[in-house]
């Protein structure tokens, strides 16, 4: 069973039986696994299918199982990453999927998921052009990882505001909990964003920002409330943007493509981007492989980044009903 030092991580996904082949050498046949696949297949979503979120648990043997939240599955029951698909649809952008399998007890498959990091449409014919399993808990760390979006402003230890594409390893940040910090890793990936990948835009001062703030959607914000606005009994607290969205102030930015840049200092710290408290890049199962090898070798035995920041994480059901940013924003000025 999942332990509570796993990590946890939650995707739409579809049962094997919603995606089936339509036309090719599997006519007929459900999704499979990467020994039954046939490039040049043409899939379709079978129609009123909705994507439940699968909650996966990854702990630090590497081990992934089912969560215990999770809408799809058995709940600790074992998950395999099978491999990683590429969909092309008549019409539109390649879709980007894993292929994840669910084993029982004596370790037969229970269930095959497909998890497409954009939207797939029901009835549209969607062709396998690519299945192979290099590569995927690196496109599972592309969705875990907590990043900023191309242009946005960093505040330097000297108080100067630079964008997150012109920072440098070694250049030093302001951190909130421990002062000026270098970077010790930046990285980049362009995504669509779409799906799960689509970023959350924050608009200006929605949080008290001086700029609007684009961020990945499980980035966590930290706000301090002068009063108890949501009753967690401490001051400090962390949001995720997805959380945050009202439709108005905090919404999704769907569509196009997005520059996703990751930040790793030797802790886990908050920053300020555009003027907010946000969390830097936290090192976890899921996360880990997003490194390049040679930096992971160098860092995973020393434990950097890899310790939890001390502040109360908010889940969305704590959070006021309502406009949840907007009650924050007057609770950090009260």
């Amino acid at each position: 069973m999942p332990s509570s030092s796993a990590s946890s991580l939650s995707l739409p996904a579809y049962r094997a039986d919603q995606f089936r082949v339509e036309s090719g050498a599997n006519m007929g046949d459900n999704l499979g696994v990467l020994d039954d696949l046939v490039l040049d297949d043409v899939y379709e979503l079978r129609a009123s299918s909705v994507a439940r979120r699968l909650g996966v648990a990854a702990h630090h043997d590497g081990q992934l199982r089912l969560a215990q939240d999770t809408q799809l599955g058995s709940a600790g029951a074992d998950l395999h990453l099978d491999c990683v698909v590429t969909l092309m649809p008549a019409h539109g952008p390649n879709v980007e999927a894993l292929v994840a399998v669910e084993v029982d007890r004596e370790g037969m498959i229970a269930e095959i998921y497909l998890l497409p990091l954009a939207p797939l449409m029901a009835g549209q014919g969607y062709t396998l052009v690519r299945a192979e399993r290099e590569n995927m808990r690196q496109t599972l760390a592309q969705v875990a990882c907590v990043s900023f979006s191309r242009g946005t402003h960093i505040t330097l230890a000297s108080g100067a505001q630079r964008p997150i594409e012109a920072l440098q390893v070694g250049d030093r940040v302001l951190t909130r909990d421990d002062g000026p910090q270098e970077i010790r890793w930046i990285g980049l990936t362009t995504l669509q964003a779409v799906g799960p990948m689509a970023p959350i835009l924050i608009r200006k001062g929605a949080l008290n920002n001086a700029n609007d703030l684009l961020v990945s959607p499980d980035h966590r914000l930290m706000v301090y409330q002068r009063s108890d606005a949501i009753g967690t009994g401490v001051p400090e607290i962390l949001v995720r943007a997805r959380d945050l969205v009202n439709g108005s102030t905090v919404v999704v930015q769907d569509g196009g493509y997005v520059d996703y840049y990751q930040i790793l200092f030797d802790s886990h710290h908050i920053i300020y981007a555009e003027g907010i408290a946000a969390e830097t890049l936290f090192l976890t199962p899921f996360t880990e492989p997003a490194l390049p090898s040679e930096l992971l070798s160098q860092i995973r035995p020393t434990g950097v980044a890899a310790q939890p920041l001390p502040f109360a994480e908010t889940a969305k059901g704590q959070l006021p009903a309502g406009d949840a940013a907007a009650i924050l924003k007057a609770a950090s000025r009260r």
